[in-house]
């Protein structure tokens, strides 16, 4: 791997509701196209976290490369089936509710889906971003794993699963279980380099529950979340997803986050993306980042 720090800052969101609210955006942005022209003007990517809770659409993934530089690149986050999490019933797509039936469309979230709605869901989500990965504009696909999947010769059989369902696509790895890491560091980081998939480097609150993710690279991408480190609300489960990472970074924890990003500098291209996606805290500190980043990157 021999990369030139080309680090591509960005948020997890560039249409939450609580950011809209701010002036980040001029007064004369009021469209989804002006939104997304004005944010590419400012950042070189972006991570799409709506396709977590939908299965996205191929009618705006091609909306998206139209409006945005031949060089921004756009991450998307896994539909929640795909990963081990529980969907919405009713934000399923008609295909696949008529594959589910009846009785399951009963209640109001779907956890464990039969293989042929896998399957659909996977094909649906594939041919969604066909556009972005045609345009060039396709960075990862974020497999986020919930705290209950743990290091395990099935789980690692489900990750060459997802593999096989998107072969021309990279999956960007997040563990949110401890036991993928620590004592199995070793295993994990070599199980991810044997298959060219970048392990997300996690920046959270600190506790117990939550593994605390090496900066190291498993492929020639590398991919940095920062999700805020307020604990209290990282575990309260009322509010919205905004609330959970409400949290300003002070430039000394940016300095702190920027020391460890630039040990990955060995990359092609690694994304920097702040999830702390309330009001306009992400696009703040993701502007200082990327100062930071640039600076460094031109002492070198």
């Amino acid at each position: 791997m021999t990369g030139a720090g080309n680090y591509r800052v960005g948020t997890a969101s560039w249409t939450d509701p609580t950011l809209l609210a701010t002036s980040f955006y001029p007064a004369g942005a009021h469209t989804a196209e002006a939104r997304l022209r004005y944010y590419s003007e400012h950042f070189r990517t972006v991570e799409v976290d709506s396709s977590f809770y939908a299965l996205p659409s191929e009618r705006n993934a091609q909306l998206w490369v139209q409006r945005t530089p031949d060089d921004f690149d756009f991450n998307v986050k896994a539909f929640a089936l795909l990963t081990g999490h529980a969907a919405d019933t009713k934000a399923l797509p008609k295909e696949v509710k008529a594959l589910l039936g009846a009785e399951a469309l009963r209640h109001p979230r779907i956890e464990k889906p039969d293989r042929p709605v896998l399957d659909l869901c996977f094909e649906m989500f594939r041919a969604a971003i066909t556009p972005l990965y045609r345009a060039g504009k396709l960075g990862c696909i974020l497999f986020q794993f919930p705290p209950w999947v743990k290091a395990s010769p099935r789980n690692r059989e489900y990750i060459d699963f997802c593999r096989a369902q998107l072969p021309d696509y990279r999956l960007a790895i997040e563990f949110r279980h401890s036991s993928w890491l620590g004592d199995n560091a070793e295993a994990t980081l070599s199980f991810l380099r044997e298959r060219d998939l970048p392990l997300v480097c996690l920046d959270a609150p600190s506790a117990p529950s939550i593994p605390r993710t090496p900066y190291q690279l498993t492929s020639d991408v590398g991919y940095v979340r920062l999700h805020g480190r307020n604990r209290q609300a990282w575990f309260h489960r009322g509010g919205t997803a905004a609330d959970r990472f409400n949290y300003m970074y002070s430039d000394v924890e940016l300095r702190e986050c920027a020391a460890h990003i630039v040990t990955l500098d060995r990359a092609n291209k690694t994304y920097v993306l702040f999830n702390n996606c309330y009001a306009d805290q992400g696009v703040r500190n993701a502007a200082t980042m990327q100062h930071l980043l640039t600076s460094q990157d031109s002492r070198r």
